[in-house]
């Protein structure tokens, strides 16, 4: 929410599968995180996520698609990590123009929403 008295839209797209939020804007900057820190506790530690939080993302994530998004490897501080996979970045390649073109179509409906809120020249993301 902005502080300024100029209300904000934003389109936010989640993928649900089965019982399972399996993909969505927060899963897209935890791969962003993974691919920049090689980490899943870096990526955590960047998105003031715990650990534990971070992996349960992960684990929902690789849960979720028939290829891992994920990978990791064991072997302590100096030799463990994770990246993400080639089937991670499609699917975040893929998400990401979902979301573009979902914003473009949504674009007119947010201007008539943003003519009805209180506040002067809203902001439409």
């Amino acid at each position: 929410m902005t502080t300024s008295a100029e209300p904000s839209l934003i389109l936010k797209i989640r993928i649900l599968h089965e019982d399972l939020f399996a993909f969505g804007p927060g899963k897209a900057a935890l791969l962003d995180a993974i691919a920049r820190h090689a980490s899943i506790s870096g990526a955590g530690r960047e998105l003031g996520l715990s650990y534990s939080k971070t992996r349960r993302l992960v684990d929902e994530m690789n849960l979720s698609f028939r290829s891992p998004l994920v990978e990791t490897s064991r072997g302590g501080s100096d030799r463990g990590g994770a990246g993400v996979t080639e089937a991670g970045r499609r699917v975040l390649a893929a998400f990401r123009r979902l979301e573009a073109k979902a914003r473009e179509a949504a674009l007119d409906g947010f201007r008539d929403l943003a003519a009805e809120l209180k506040g002067a020249g809203p902001e439409v993301t």
